[in-house]
C-alpha cells in the first residue's frame, strides 16, 4: 500500500512527541492551566508531527487558513477561550435553535477536510491527539435521555459515516467504530473531571483489508502518562460505504438524534485544544 507524501504544518513550535511511556509536549493542563507532561523514553525519539492546532494565535482557524471552523451560524457556535496562559476552542450547540445546526443536524465542529496534512489515506499509520474539557457539563441521572454527544471523529469524505469517533455516553466516554460494530468505554466515569482537561490519543493504521488497528489511550487529570484503554487489532479501518479517496478529522460537538422533545440537555459546550496529527510510519 502506497503512503501519501505529507509536509508538516504547525501553528506553534512543539518540541518532542508523546509515547505510552511519555515525553514532553505542550498541552492544556488541569483546571484550564497550560502545562507540560514529562516522562521518559528509551531512545528519546518519537513520531514526527504533521499538523498541530493549538489556537495560540487567538483565531478559530488557529492560523491555518484552510481549517474548517463551523458551519453553524450562531456567533457563539465556535469561539476561542482562554485556558490559563494558553487558548482553546469552544463549540456550543443549543437544541431547537437553527443557528446551532449544520447540514440539518445540531452540531458545531471544526475539521481538516481542506488541510492536506489533516487528511488520511489507505496506507497511512498515524496518531491523533487532542485535549478536551466538558464545560459546565450536566451529567447523566437515571431517567435522563441516554443520547450521546460526539466530540472527536475520524471521518471518511463524501458524506460517509465516520471510521471512528469518541463520544460522551451517559457518564462515560466511549470509542466507537459504527460500521464495524465496535464500541467500548475508554473513560468509565468522567464526572470527577468535568471542567478539567482530559487528554486522548488514537493510533490508527489505515487499511482497506483486515491488517489495520485502532489503539485508544487516555491521560486523565493527575496522571503523568498515557494508558492504553482499548485496542482493536487486525481490523479494516478504511471502510466508507460510498467511494472516498481520503478521510479527515473533526472535533467539536455533534448531537445526533437529540431534541428538546426527547428531554435532551438544551445547551452543551465543549472545549478542545492541542489537536495533533503524528506520523507513526517512521517509528
Amino acid at each position: 500500500m502506497k503512503k501519501s507524501t505529507r509536509r508538516s504544518v504547525t501553528a506553534a513550535v512543539v518540541a518532542g512527541a508523546l509515547t505510552l511511556a511519555g515525553t514532553t509536549v505542550a498541552q492544556a493542563g488541569r483546571n484550564g492551566e497550560s502545562g507540560a507532561a514529562t516522562g521518559s523514553c528509551a531512545d528519546g525519539g518519537g513520531p514526527s508531527a504533521l499538523l498541530t492546532i493549538d489556537y495560540r494565535n487567538g483565531g478559530p482557524d488557529s492560523g491555518i487558513p484552510d481549517l474548517t471552523t463551523t458551519h453553524a451560524t450562531a456567533d457563539d457556535a465556535s469561539y476561542v477561550v482562554g485556558s490559563g496562559t494558553d487558548r482553546a476552542v469552544a463549540h456550543k450547540v443549543t437544541l431547537g435553535d437553527p443557528a446551532y445546526a449544520s447540514d440539518g443536524a445540531p452540531r458545531s465542529e471544526s475539521a481538516t477536510n481542506d488541510v492536506h496534512e489533516g487528511k488520511f489515506v489507505v496506507g497511512d499509520e498515524q496518531r491523533y491527539e487532542f485535549s478536551v474539557l466538558l464545560k459546565d457539563w450536566k451529567t447523566f441521572r437515571p431517567g435522563d435521555s441516554e443520547s450521546g454527544d460526539i466530540i472527536f471523529q475520524g471521518k471518511h469524505a463524501g458524506g460517509n459515516q465516520p471510521s471512528f469517533y469518541l463520544m460522551t455516553k451517559r457518564n462515560s466516554i466511549a470509542f466507537r467504530s459504527p460500521l464495524l460494530g465496535l464500541q467500548a468505554d475508554v473513560v468509565g466515569d468522567f464526572r470527577p473531571y468535568v471542567d478539567e482537561w482530559m487528554h486522548f490519543r488514537v493510533d490508527v493504521r489505515w487499511t482497506d483489508d483486515s491488517t489495520g488497528y485502532y489503539r485508544v489511550s487516555a491521560r486523565m487529570p493527575g496522571e503523568s502518562r498515557f494508558t492504553l484503554r482499548k485496542a482493536y487489532e487486525n481490523v479494516k479501518t478504511f471502510h466508507p460505504v460510498n467511494p472516498a479517496d481520503f478521510g479527515y478529522l473533526k472535533w467539536g460537538l455533534y448531537r445526533p438524534g437529540q431534541s428538546l422533545g426527547k428531554g435532551d440537555v438544551p445547551t452543551r459546550i465543549v472545549h478542545h485544544d492541542d489537536i495533533r496529527v503524528l506520523d507513526l510510519s517512521q517509528e
